[in-house]
């Protein structure tokens, strides 16, 4: 009898459906609307980062370009007038906020401390527009595995309620709840390992970019 009971509850078990979108629909909607946040979550990250790879290529081969080019001019007057109106490179905005500081400036007293002043909070400014969108991936990395955890916890929840309902502990009453229950969790770790690395890696690539900028902008007052 018990073995009958046994090979009736694999082959209950056998039979279910565990693809990840049967998972998805048999979830309740506490769970559904864990695995939505997440998935969102994710596909939002990887938005994200793969905006800022595109982004750091291309401020640091503009920032070496401009770098270059100013270097070689004669003056740095001479290479403001040449700049086209409208700039995208941080490193380029920069020089010709300053610039503009500087040539509208009458008195040359103090023009030193002025044109620091200028130039960090310029620097300041275009940070800002390049670590945008990190806060995102941070909270994404810190509250993914969580969210992904109640998910889990509501889940196996809902699996004993089922045991105790049905009064039955066989394999086909409590794997498909626990593999909805896991699935969460796995959605969770998926959105949050990603965000935490690109993070991690973006928030590098930043400090070196401010740095260079840093440094630029010593060797333009130094000249100045």
């Amino acid at each position: 009898m018990e073995a009958d009971i046994t090979s009736q509850a694999v082959g209950l078990a056998s039979n279910t459906d565990f693809s990840i979108l049967s998972l998805f629909l048999r979830a309740d909607i506490i769970v559904k609307s864990v695995i939505i946040i997440l998935i969102a979550s994710s596909i939002y990250s990887w938005a994200i980062i793969f905006d800022k790879i595109r982004l750091f290529r291309n401020i640091n081969r503009s920032a070496e370009e401009f770098e270059d080019k100013f270097w070689k001019s004669k003056s740095a007057e001479t290479f403001y007038n040449s700049l086209p109106s409208t700039v995208n490179d941080p490193m380029a905005q920069i020089f010709k906020n300053s610039m503009q500081t500087v040539m509208k400036s009458r008195s040359k007293t103090n023009l030193t401390e002025r044109m620091m002043s200028v130039l960090e909070t310029n620097i300041e400014k275009q940070m800002t527009i390049v670590d945008k969108n990190y806060t995102f991936l941070a909270t994404v990395g810190s509250t993914a595995p969580f969210i992904g955890l109640f998910g889990t916890v509501w889940g196996i929840m809902n699996s004993f309620q089922s045991i105790a309902i049905s009064r039955n502990t066989s394999l086909a009453i409590v794997a498909p709840g626990i593999a909805e229950a896991l699935f969460a969790t796995a959605l969770g770790l998926l959105a949050a390992i990603p965000a935490v690395v690109a993070y991690n890696k973006f928030s590098n690539d930043s400090k070196k970019y401010s740095q260079k900028l840093e440094n630029f902008s010593k060797r333009f007052i130094s000249i100045i």
